[in-house]
């Protein structure tokens, strides 16, 4: 007689596959894995609006759930979250626009490039620069260095051709530096 695994230690996939095949128990444990960075992601996508992040981080496991019986095994498990969270971003920021015609976006915390100058001055500054940053290189910044999603992942979940995902990613990197130029030291 086999002994299942532990839902703690079974990869996403394996709970993935086994929620696929009504384990509710399986679907909780990838909630219970992902929920919170994944909040965290809408919360710095969105403008830092916790209420909003939580809901659309709920939106994102109710689809999923809704979409269970379609997993195909072998498919890796974080980039169709974040294809299905990417999607409701999109979504919410197009119907933003629509209505407010104006978009907030909020703070990322990576390491910007050769600057010297004290933190907060640096942070908010990055701020700023991550906040001017276009949408479509703002939300590929965001995959890539916060999500710490590989650039095959983003171009899976954007529908976007490698070589489209690194260049965009190149770009926003030379807006980044470009943007804080000024405080280089000379």
């Amino acid at each position: 007689m086999l002994i299942p695994l532990k839902l703690s230690s079974q990869t996403d996939e394996q709970l993935m596959k086994r929620a696929a095949s009504g384990s509710d128990l399986a679907f909780e444990e990838l909630y219970n894995r992902h929920a919170r960075r994944l909040q965290g992601f809408f919360k710095r996508r969105l403008g830092d609006d916790a209420d909003l992040a939580a809901d659309l981080m709920h939106d994102t496991f109710l689809r999923l759930y809704a979409a269970r019986e379609t997993y195909r095994e072998g498919r890796s498990f974080r980039p169709w979250l974040y294809t299905i969270a990417y999607n409701l971003c999109k979504n919410h920021r197009r119907n933003q626009l629509a209505f407010e015609n104006a978009a907030v976006l909020d703070g990322f915390s990576v390491e910007p490039p050769d600057v010297d100058l004290d933190a907060a001055i640096l942070r908010d500054a990055l701020r700023d620069a991550l906040k001017r940053l276009p949408e479509p290189y703002a939300m590929l910044f965001s995959l890539h260095y916060e999500e710490e999603l590989t650039v095959p992942q983003i171009a899976q979940i954007t529908d976007l051709p490698e070589g489209t995902v690194k260049s965009r990613l190149h770009k926003a990197m030379n807006i980044i530096k470009q943007s804080l130029k000024q405080y280089e030291d000379n």
